[in-house]
């Protein structure tokens, strides 16, 4: 006898299952249809996370300096004009 590979659920789907059961708002019959409309999700084997998109670190470290800059630009000047406490 072969031995099965245990099915693993992706986080999303545990949480909204988990977080629907808390609430108390849906009875087992309407989880277990939940579980059903899922099913095809758990025997993806992670085709889901392959189609993530390609993120690029360095564009977003640029974008973060620039905000911080404005930031810290628009503060001094509505610091000077008295419109804004220069310490937070």
């Amino acid at each position: 006898m072969t031995k099965r590979t245990r099915r693993n659920h992706s986080p999303a789907f545990k949480a909204k299952v988990a977080l629907a059961a808390l609430k108390g708002e849906k009875t087992l019959a309407d989880l277990a249809q939940q579980l059903l409309d899922g099913a095809a999700d758990v025997f993806d084997h992670g085709k889901a996370e392959a189609a993530a998109p390609v993120i690029d670190l360095k564009s977003l470290h640029a974008k973060i300096g620039e905000l911080t800059l404005e930031n810290d630009f628009l503060s001094g000047a509505l610091g000077k004009a008295g419109m804004l406490s220069a310490k937070r």
